[in-house]
């Protein structure tokens, strides 16, 4: 039997979410054992990616230009370029090529690069870029480098200053660009190009300045526009633009499997889990140390980002977090006076490590000096852990980064993304990257058990997303649509009843918006509640789904709905399957059975439950106390039932009662015999309803 290429792989075997076990111990014990080198435990790996190491994401062109930078100079001449691409994919040299094409041949006479914080304004510094055939430099002025420590104020004046100057790029933070335009006549700004860093900051909620900006920008100028950005999905429900603005990019997508299978080095990536009871810290009563010291390799590079102050897993005291993180690893010897990093004492293996505080920021000039020191970082050996809060997650650059270690929830797609691409540099001291979120799990006695409980089940959607991220794309088509050179690559698939969408508008959100679509799906609260086992797929699939999807993107028709909800089901459960040749014969291996793949169907693929198999591995690793805390607060907050539903139900429930002899009951312990239960209640009503109006 001979697997195709697809390489998302996962070594935790497929059980039942509730699946109950005899005694109350952690149920995936045996995955976790202590290593014999100083106590730590590895972490429980929901997803392990690994790479074929092919070296294209890295090789460059006559031009000197990534695969990533030449797709993104295809598109050059675009007067709104949206670029999308995983952190490390070299975003920051593709604007400078595209800018400077601009400069010499668009009639493009500035160029304003606006970034989130003043760190991420050294990917923008002076680039030789001649010497690798490209037809001229990135040069920056250090004066219109606003990115340097000084008064907001006075950055604005020079902001102004470069409009009137003979200077072309100038380079400033998001916040600089606000307060730079408040009284500022966009027209000042015609025939430049404003090229904006982690665009998701930007929102087309009314309060959001920079948003107002862009859209000002692209009102009242003929101003050009390069977005880039890593993810396009903020973690709630307001969109980056609106959809009339949106409409208006070119889209430029690289992927994050293309990016990390054409590294050199960096062959695998695992995304993990671990947790832990009262404060990360502390001591758990089971081992003797605490979360931290458990999970913590200190062998591996580390960036470890503590809670946010308002999040339930912080002590509100940032500055005594960093204190207690520093015990758990062991004891402060000093604090270098020219560099501020931190060296610190191991307690398991008794050498220096070299950390760095991001955190504490109430001596500008302590911070500036760590800063300045991990720009010049060239060596592993010149630093050993980074203790940050809201910095190292954004165009934060520690190449030789092996671990990013975080803890507590994190409700945004692009947060994640961007804190796993610390890690994921290619470099020659490592072949494996790892991303381990320290989670809370809940406690049945706690006052807080539904926000616990709800925050673990959205982390663990977190990584089933990341699953759909770093796995390669697949083609679908329809059965009469012709084969097309390169379809014979293993990714492409034919599906009966596949609907294929008919609006540009359908297909750019299938093209370049699915991973940040099933985000809002994963995310939203009532599939949060659905997942684990409570509603059958088909209502998932053919419900919910489209029920988001709609109110997502309430511009499509019915028809490109359905077509778009068809590709969602239909990837993420391909995604989560395995393609494998048997006799000449190719088959899919989904949800326990082994189909054709000359038989899918889409309604096959709604019989599956796209969603599911992230909570069955999290079955695996929690007690059995924990997975009832889960339940209990699932059955409290009940579900609403859609007429849709219920009619969807009436058939299984017809079926229930022939097979059974009985009617499915509101005080089974099977989930689907209760969802089925309450279907038959609102039909009963619904019918009681209709014959009184009738009456």
């Amino acid at each position: 039997m001979q697997a195709l290429p697809i390489l998302l792989t996962t070594s935790i075997p497929r059980f039942s979410f509730f699946e109950q076990e005899k005694n109350d111990r952690p149920m995936n014990s045996e995955s976790q054992q202590v290593t014999p080198e100083g106590g730590y435990q590895k972490p429980i790996n929901l997803v392990e990616v690994t790479y074929e190491r092919n070296g294209s994401s890295k090789a460059t062109n006559e031009l000197g230009m990534r695969e990533m930078q030449a797709r993104a100079y295809e598109a050059r001449t675009a007067k709104y370029l949206l670029l999308k691409a995983p952190p490390a994919s070299g975003k920051s040299r593709a604007l400078m090529f595209i800018a400077l094409d601009k400069l010499r041949n668009q009639g493009i006479r500035k160029v304003i690069v606006v970034v989130p914080e003043r760190s991420i304004g050294a990917s923008f510094e002076p680039a030789a870029l001649k010497k690798y055939g490209f037809f001229a430099d990135w040069n920056v002025s250090p004066r219109y480098n606003l990115c340097t420590p000084g008064a907001e104020g006075s950055k604005v004046q020079t902001f102004l200053h470069f409009l009137d100057s003979d200077e072309q790029v100038l380079i400033c933070t998001h916040a600089t660009l606000r307060f730079a335009f408040e009284g500022l006549d966009p027209k000042r700004l015609d025939n430049c190009l404003i090229a904006v860093d982690e665009f998701h900051h930007v929102s087309a909620e009314g309060d959001n300045r920079l948003g107002a900006v862009i859209r000002s920008i692209m009102q009242d100028s003929s101003a050009h526009i390069v977005a880039m950005t890593g993810s396009y999905f903020r973690g709630d429900s307001v969109p980056v633009l609106l959809p009339e603005d949106e409409e208006k990019f070119t889209r430029v997508t690289y992927n994050y499997y293309d990016q990390l299978n054409g590294y050199e080095f960096l062959k695998s990536l695992g995304i993990g889990y671990h947790f832990y009871q009262g404060r990360y810290y502390k001591k758990q009563d089971d081992s003797g140390m605490s979360a931290l010291e458990e999970i913590l390799d200190e062998d591996l590079k580390t960036i470890i980002h503590i809670p946010s102050v308002n999040s339930a897993e912080s002590s509100k005291q940032k500055l005594e977090e960093v204190s207690h993180v520093i015990d758990c690893i062991g004891e402060m010897e000093y604090q270098d006076p020219e560099t501020g990093i931190l060296h610190v004492r191991s307690k398991r293996s008794r050498r220096i490590l070299k950390i760095a505080d991001l955190v504490n920021d109430a001596n500008p000039k302590e911070r500036d000096k760590v800063m300045a020191y991990l720009r010049n970082v060239k060596a592993p050996e010149d630093l050993d852990i980074i203790i940050a809060l809201g910095m190292a997650k954004e165009g934060f650059d520690w190449p030789f980064c092996q671990h990013a270690l975080t803890i507590g929830y994190r409700g945004s797609l692009t947060e994640i993304i961007q804190i796993i691409g610390r890690a994921t540099r290619d470099s020659e001291n490592k072949t494996h990257a790892q991303f381990t979120n320290l989670i809370a799990q809940p406690d049945a006695v706690d006052d807080e058990v539904k926000l616990a409980v709800n925050n673990m089940l959205k982390a663990i959607t977190a990584s089933l997303l990341m699953e759909q991220v770093l796995a390669p794309n697949f083609n679908f088509k329809t059965l009469d649509e012709e084969d097309e050179e390169g379809d014979s690559d293993g990714r492409t698939l034919k599906v009966r009843g596949f609907k294929k969408p008919t609006s540009q508008r359908a297909k750019d959100i299938i093209e370049s918006d699915l991973n940040d679509l099933k985000a809002k799906i994963l995310q939203d609260d009532t599939m949060l509640k659905a997942m684990p086992g409570n509603l059958e797929p088909e209502v998932i699939n053919t419900v919910l789904i489209p029920k988001i999807i709609r109110e997502v993107y309430p511009d499509l028709s019915a028809e490109d709905v359905e077509a778009v909800r068809q590709y969602v089901v239909l990837d993420s459960v391909i995604k989560n399957s395995t393609i494998e040749e048997q006799g000449g014969r190719k088959f899919v291996r989904m949800a326990g059975s082994f189909v054709n793949i000359e038989d899918l169907h889409i309604d096959l693929i709604d019989t599956i439950n796209p969603f599911q198999r992230a909570f069955e591995i999290l079955s695996k690793s929690v007690t059995t106390s924990v997975l009832r805390a889960i339940q209990d607060t699932i059955a409290i907050t009940k579900i609403e039932m859609t007429e849709a539903e219920a009619i969807l139900l009436w058939p299984k429930i017809k079926e229930w009662k022939e097979r059974t002899g009985e009617e499915p009951s509101m005080q089974s312990y099977d989930a689907k015999e209760q969802r089925m239960a309450q279907a038959l209640v609102y039909l009963r009503e619904a019918k009681r309803k209709r014959t009184q109006h009738a009456g």
